[in-house]
């Protein structure tokens, strides 16, 4: 079965709880609080996505965490590389492949096309996706465009 791991899992509701507060830096005590998971687990998820270049930290009394670029411009692809390496199906889908019956196997090639199939869907899904900004944007946007003025919708007086 294909599934990724509980910390990767949680490590991506980190990132979506910083992607909704991306003007401010939070503490891990904070987005612990926030995502109901340990401190210790918040701090080492934190650790491992700042060595994946996907959030920035910052030290002293009001140091934290923050998105090291905007949500938009983190995919699915890379919270996936920055907590579990590369994706690769099989061995043979990897970039360094270590196969051992390479040279007789017929299936490999439609494993590596499969391979890539899931990884550009990965790619195209970014975090801002992820974390549901990109749809609220969207409702925001199309409530703005097709409101009614307030003229229009109260019932006109019979004075």
């Amino acid at each position: 079965m294909l599934r990724i791991s509980k910390l990767t899992d949680y490590a991506t509701v980190i990132l979506a709880n910083l992607a909704t507060r991306s003007e401010r830096i939070c503490t891990a005590s904070e987005l612990a609080t926030i995502t109901h998971l340990s401190t210790a687990t918040v701090s080492k998820l934190l650790k491992k996505l700042q060595r994946g270049g996907l959030v920035t930290s910052s030290r002293g009394s009001h140091g934290g965490y923050q998105l090291a670029r905007p949500a938009t411009h983190i995919s699915a692809a890379d919270i996936l590389d920055a907590l579990e390496g590369r994706f690769a199906i099989t061995e043979c889908s990897g970039e360094h492949s270590n196969c051992g019956i390479a040279d007789s196997c017929r299936v490999g090639s439609a494993w590596r096309r499969v391979n890539a199939a899931i990884v550009r869907a990965l790619k195209d899904v970014s975090l801002s996706q992820l974390a549901g900004l990109e749809r609220h944007q969207a409702m925001e946007i199309h409530l703005t465009r097709h409101s009614m003025p307030l003229t229009r919708m109260t019932k006109p007086s019979h004075e």
